[in-house]
């Protein structure tokens, strides 16, 4: 190999970002313009990367189909880390294919893992795990195998695992030391305050209380009648009822547990479900109707009793109802704790990953922005989303599984 093309590349692994484009920055060789690609995405400076690493996959000849394979995996990574989620899934799995298929086993093993890190972006957890089942990471250097568990431990956080997440940031937070990457074990270490920072509150009887992932996960294995609000579903330790698409039942349960053991009374449903300031017969009629929707739909775990000035919950066999509540209750938080991670997102991105209309997803920003919690930049198609730092604000690991059922 060239010995400037391989002190850089060495330069790259071991982080530092200067001393490599010091070799190659004169060059225009395809290795050089991929080393330099590489070099200019840690920079962050995504779109000249891009075009860099696209410029040398054209250069390498046809018999170097493993050079070109590892430029679409830089790509890949380039499109993960900047929040294109629009890019082709399909050109990433076919380098995979080309990477193994030639026994390049810690290239074809890093774009296995990228793979599995976007289907965790989107909430694809199934998909996920078992693109990770039966996984080697032993190919894989300090660096990607502190990525490979990060992303275990957020499929982990979310299927709300805590021992495997905080086992996973240990072995990230170790591999991470031995690349000796200071940025990267930054990463690791944010990642896994997440368990040590309030995942939800609770509310009970009248109380509420913050609580870690840990207590969550207790929470989930006891008796109680859980209204799950931050995945929007009515659950005990047996059964999950999602009510995700419908909202108006979701709302009814979460008004009826708050209010218990007491009742709720009729006149705060119609305001805090329908909006009704002076609420009418109309509202009092689609009131019953609802309620007897929400009846049928908790069916298995609880029943919902008229009283004189109201409605109370009925569990079946719990002793115990309590709401899990977002630790920061606001209008449109889903898309709130996607910016929160620090980068910067497309609308159209944004849709995908919360798979809703990218009309919705744009009302949301423009009310985000109104409100002071979300700023632009860019134009047309270039432009891009992010927030403030939001303090305590949960991360994307926490959002529900839009796209699994797991």
């Amino acid at each position: 190999m060239d010995p400037l093309i391989y002190a850089a590349a060495r330069a790259l692994a071991a982080g530092d970002i200067l001393g490599a484009l010091k070799r190659v920055a004169l060059r225009d060789d395809p290795p050089a313009l991929a080393l330099r690609g590489i070099a200019m995405a840690q920079l962050g400076e995504f779109d000249r990367a891009k075009a860099l690493l696209k410029s040398a996959m054209r250069g390498f000849g046809p018999k170097q189909a493993v050079a070109r394979a590892r430029c679409a995996v830089a790509v890949a990574e380039i499109a993960l880390v900047s929040r294109d989620l629009g890019w082709p899934e399909a050109t990433l799995h076919a380098a995979w294919s080309t990477l193994a298929a030639h026994g390049d086993a810690a290239n074809a093993a890093h774009a296995r893992n990228l793979a599995a890190r976007r289907l965790l972006l989107l909430g694809r957890l199934d998909e996920a795990e078992r693109l990770l089942h039966g996984f080697d990471p032993s190919p894989l250097p300090h660096a990607s195998r502190a990525a490979y568990d990060l992303t275990l431990g957020g499929i982990a956080i979310r299927r709300i695992k805590t021992g495997e997440a905080r086992a996973a940031f240990v072995r990230a937070a170790e591999s991470a030391r031995q690349a000796n990457i200071p940025v990267l074990l930054a990463e690791v270490e944010n990642a896994a305050r997440v368990l040590d920072s309030p995942a939800a509150r609770v509310i009970a009887r009248g109380k509420e209380s913050p609580v870690l992932l840990e207590e969550v996960e207790t929470l989930l294995d006891t008796d109680a009648l859980v209204i799950d609000a931050c995945r929007n579903a009515v659950r005990d330790r047996h059964a999950i009822i999602p009510l995700a698409t419908r909202p108006v039942l979701f709302t009814l349960a979460r008004i009826l547990a708050e209010a218990w053991p007491g009742e709720a009374p009729r006149d705060e449903i119609l305001m805090r479900a329908f909006r009704a300031k002076h609420p009418d017969e109309s509202h009092r009629a689609r009131l019953r109707v609802e309620i007897s929707r929400l009846r049928a739909a908790l069916h298995d775990l609880a029943g919902v009793n008229a009283t004189r000035h109201g409605f109370v919950l009925a569990p079946q066999q719990a002793a115990e109802v309590v709401v899990l509540a977002p630790v920061v209750d606001v209008r449109n938080a889903a898309v709130l704790a996607l910016l929160a991670d620090g980068e910067a997102w497309s609308s159209s991105a944004l849709a995908i990953a919360l798979g809703a209309s990218p009309r919705t997803v744009q009302r949301a920003l423009e009310q985000l922005a109104e409100a002071g919690k979300a700023q632009s930049f860019g134009r047309g198609r270039a432009q891009r989303w992010t927030v403030p730092s939001v303090p305590g604000f949960p991360t994307v690991l926490l959002l529900p599984n839009v796209a699994s059922d797991g």
